[in-house]
């Protein structure tokens, strides 16, 4: 029994950084893809020059990255030190609030089943090392998970070079076409599918309708791309 618990904790904790590093690239391949895009579009509604297109571009993928990265990196930390003040809370009642604690975990282990004698028992034996009586309280009562110290660092690289690429999609036809609505055409088309296909291995492992996510994140980046054109050329007339 030790033996396989030992085993499964290696790969759950593989597991939840797995899920924290593709919930980073969703979250910056998303707006990477569309942001930029509706950039390129609404600057292609005002002006010839790919040039100055080009320039804009780079600018908004360049702020849009590190301004997404620091937002992942604050959401790191603010996470970390909400852990460590809930840890050192834990420690202060282990110490000083010791009866209530000790409820406490006795109702936990009653809500899952154990008849009183275990309940005891159970008590007992985890209230004699206080690290692990913390580290239980911790998961179980407040269902806090210790975050990797370099979580924010990671997050904000993922984030950030996720931004980066998916800038870059909408803005590449504009780097070889000199005229800004041959380009265009073509950015809306490679722009499109590679929103398709993002929003559909989005929405499989979010566990959605592939399909119906894949047309929902196409459709929000159109309309973003749209929307913009149409203000440019509203604008210029």
């Amino acid at each position: 029994m030790d033996t396989h618990l030992h085993h499964d904790l290696p790969h759950n904790e593989e597991h939840l950084k797995s899920s924290d590093m593709l919930r980073d690239i969703v979250i910056g391949m998303s707006d990477g893809l569309t942001v930029p895009f509706a950039l390129a579009a609404g600057l292609s509604g005002a002006v010839s020059s790919t040039n100055i297109i080009i320039i804009a571009g780079i600018a908004e993928v360049a702020a849009g990255s590190i301004a997404m990265g620091l937002g992942g990196y604050l959401a790191g930390k603010t996470e970390q030190d909400h852990y460590y003040s809930e840890e050192k809370r834990e420690y202060y009642e282990v110490e000083h609030l010791r009866h209530r604690e000790i409820e406490e975990t006795k109702e936990f282990f009653a809500n899952i089943g154990l008849s009183k004698e275990l309940q005891e028992k159970a008590t007992e034996e985890i209230a004699k090392d206080k690290k692990q009586w913390v580290d239980f309280m911790m998961k179980y009562e407040l269902g806090l998970e210790k975050p990797d110290p370099k979580r924010a660092t990671k997050s904000a690289l993922n984030i950030g070079l996720s931004y980066v690429v998916g800038g870059l999609v909408p803005l590449s036809p504009y780097f070889f076409l000199s005229s800004s609505t041959d380009a265009l055409k073509v950015s809306v088309i490679v722009t499109l599918v590679c929103l398709f296909i993002f929003g559909y291995f989005k929405s499989k492992i979010t566990g959605i309708n592939p399909w119906a996510g894949a047309f929902r994140v196409m459709m929000i980046g159109a309309a973003a791309a749209g929307a913009a054109f149409g203000v440019a050329k509203l604008l210029e007339g």
